[in-house]
């Protein structure tokens, strides 16, 4: 593919003046989409509007994705163009909102703010505890280097189970269970594809150690929330701390919403005001290397999907 130099680029279906800038700070002319070889899409869920802005733009050969999450795109990926997202962009404060859902469950941190009166105390260490991390990604990274202050014996399950800095036994998916069983704390940090959904259901859940913590900063889908909701019940599981929900929103009435075992919150493990830097700083390394001609950061495996 060509690739015109300065890069020519458009940002597309809205822009705002930081995104503009993060293009010309990379070395990118900001130009009409007809004149453009490159787009950088600023919504994370239009996937039709994706689809028809590249049919009528054949010229574009570069898509920059605004989220780490692309499951929305799937279907528009193809292997004639070059596709880009945030993955690994967010992963330092998505660590850190797991680490503080983990610490404040382990911690009971949430009941105890609850409360208007002097209770008895409760809680479990971090240090030393074991931890299961689904996911093997940049956000899964971030986390693990935020363990180990802890001294936690940490097991990760990913696709390709080689070996990870800080980490004591790496499997694959295969060994699942295995990576589950007597585990204090669960983190979910991973794509969600046909075969994560639903990765952690009741079976999965009887596996961890009485008493463990379910964190989920990934996408709801990856629980079974029917079966989360027994284990809770039943007083096998210590509690969940939820960035994210099945269903999404959580409706009002949603029964997770009064267990005092639960700690919600509304996708919030990156805000807008955290994205907009980070997510700037990706867009001028990728317009700053296609214009040179070198690999982008954060491409898309269009097979993969992810």
């Amino acid at each position: 593919m060509s690739r015109s130099n300065p890069p020519r680029v458009t940002t597309q279906p809205v822009s705002a003046p930081w995104i503009d800038a993060a293009v010309e700070a990379g070395g990118g002319v900001l130009v009409e989409p007809a004149n453009a070889t490159a787009v950088v899409w600023t919504k994370s869920d239009d996937p039709a509007g994706l689809a028809s802005f590249l049919a009528a733009n054949p010229g574009i050969d570069w898509v920059q994705l605004p989220w780490a999450g692309i499951e929305p795109y799937r279907d528009v990926l193809d292997h004639e163009r070059i596709w880009s997202c945030a993955k690994e962009v967010y992963s330092d404060p998505v660590a850190e909102h797991a680490l503080a859902l983990l610490l404040a469950g382990f911690r009971q941190i949430h009941r105890f703010g609850a409360e208007v009166h002097w209770t008895e105390g409760a809680g479990q260490n971090l240090f030393g505890a074991r931890v299961t991390i689904l996911g093997g990604g940049g956000i899964a990274a971030a986390f693990i280097r935020l363990l180990a202050p802890f001294g936690c014996s940490v097991t990760v399950v990913r696709r390709t189970p080689t070996p990870m800095a800080g980490v004591d036994l790496v499997l694959g998916p295969d060994e699942l269970h295995t990576a589950l069983a007597g585990a204090d704390a669960v983190v979910l940090a991973l794509p969600l594809l046909s075969e994560t959904r639903q990765v952690l259901g009741g079976a999965e859940l009887a596996l961890l150690a009485p008493g463990a913590w379910v964190i989920n900063v990934a996408r709801g889908e990856h629980v079974d929330t029917d079966a989360l909701l027994a284990a809770l019940e039943s007083g096998h599981l210590g509690g969940a701390g939820l960035d994210v929900t099945d269903p999404e929103p959580l409706p009002d009435c949603h029964p997770l919403w009064s267990r005092r075992d639960v700690i919600i919150t509304p996708h919030t493990a990156n805000t807008k005001e955290m994205a907009a830097p980070l997510l700037s700083g990706r867009i001028t390394e990728n317009v700053r290397r296609y214009g040179a001609g070198q690999p982008l950061v954060g491409l898309v495996d269009p097979d993969l999907g992810y």
